[in-house]
């Protein structure tokens, strides 16, 4: 690809692959976005796999909102832990006092 090795220009910003063009281009296969490339050197224009902006911002909400639900969970698991703790604590102090 003429990318990889002389400068290039953008002459269209990353966009999501039609459904003919993920079947007819290998480039939409790794993320489903493509950008059309022109290289003046070379005069050829290609296209090139990208990553969306959009995409990327949705992936990352996905995941602090995976990890908040996952320490939401874990939090009323310590909770209850402690309460059991606790309580296993006042029965054995009960018991000495009641030994007495």
């Amino acid at each position: 690809p003429c990318w990889q090795v002389e400068d290039f220009v953008v002459a269209q910003e990353c966009a999501r692959c039609s459904s003919f063009e993920v079947k007819t281009l290998p480039e939409c296969v790794p993320t489903g976005f493509i950008e059309k490339i022109s290289c003046p050197t070379s005069k050829r224009e290609e296209v090139k796999s990208c990553r969306s902006a959009v995409m990327e911002a949705h992936v990352f909400w996905r995941f602090v909102g995976t990890m908040m639900c996952v320490a939401a969970v874990f939090g009323v698991l310590v909770v209850c832990r402690q309460r059991v703790l606790d309580r296993k604590a006042l029965e054995k102090v009960r018991k000495q006092i009641e030994s007495i």
